[in-house]
């Protein structure tokens, strides 16, 4: 046992707690915004289903926490959302929608600033290394999954804003193909298909919201290659 104990991979043990720490804070954040957001707008769904809630495990899909861990971008379990108690049932919807991916970049520039107290202010130690990349990690997988959710394709938050701008039938064909084109999705994520120009995006996101924070930018690109 003590051989064991020695031969494992400590570091890199502690670089995956690290990322699915990560990656549940940004996935909670993202569908807790979805059901509140639905719920200011009329519809008690999401809260009488226990999704308002900081427990990740009422959020996680299996296959969208994998393919975060492994692409950076992903999806959470689908917030359950019934228009007909929208007043605007459209304009409801795409409120909800949208609303996850705003909280992403509302959490980045919270964790960037906070990330910024820490370099400047924090001890010069190990803990102080371990703290900043947690929050650089947060930072860049919050703003990736933000990002990444706005691409309009099932069952990602921009297919639902196609609802305003799709005429009905064309709409409800699209979803139709909504299994589909999930599987499409996870196939592309995987295969990095997404990686470059979202990279580029995602770079460019966080560049601006170091610039607001005075987070230094250059760990991001020491850590990410950004």
């Amino acid at each position: 046992m003590g051989n064991i104990l020695r031969n494992m991979d400590w570091q890199g043990l502690l670089m995956l707690a690290i990322s699915a720490a990560a990656s549940l804070l940004c996935i909670t954040v993202h569908e807790l915004s979805h059901g509140y957001a639905a719920y200011r707008l009329g519809d008690p769904t999401a809260k009488n289903a226990g999704r308002l809630t900081l427990n990740p495990l009422k959020h996680i899909d299996i296959i969208g926490l994998v393919v975060m861990l492994v692409a950076h971008v992903g999806w959470a379990k689908p917030v359950p959302v019934d228009i007909r108690y929208f007043k605007n049932p459209k304009k409801g919807m795409v409120l909800t929608a949208l609303a996850g991916p705003a909280s992403n970049f509302i959490l980045a520039a919270v964790i960037l600033a906070l990330g910024s107290l820490v370099f400047y202010f924090g001890p010069e130690n190990q803990v102080t290394v371990y703290i900043l990349l947690f929050l650089c990690y947060t930072a860049v997988l919050s703003v990736g999954l933000g990002l990444f959710n706005l691409i309009p394709i099932p069952p990602l938050d921009g297919s639902k804003v196609l609802s305003v701008i799709l005429p009905g039938q064309i709409y409800y064909r699209y979803l139709r193909y909504e299994r589909y084109l999930m599987l499409v999705v996870v196939a592309l994520a995987w295969l990095g298909a997404f990686s470059g120009p979202l990279d580029v995006c995602i770079g460019g996101v966080l560049q601006a919201l170091c610039a607001l924070t005075r987070f230094p930018f250059v760990l991001l690109q020491y850590y990410f290659g950004f």
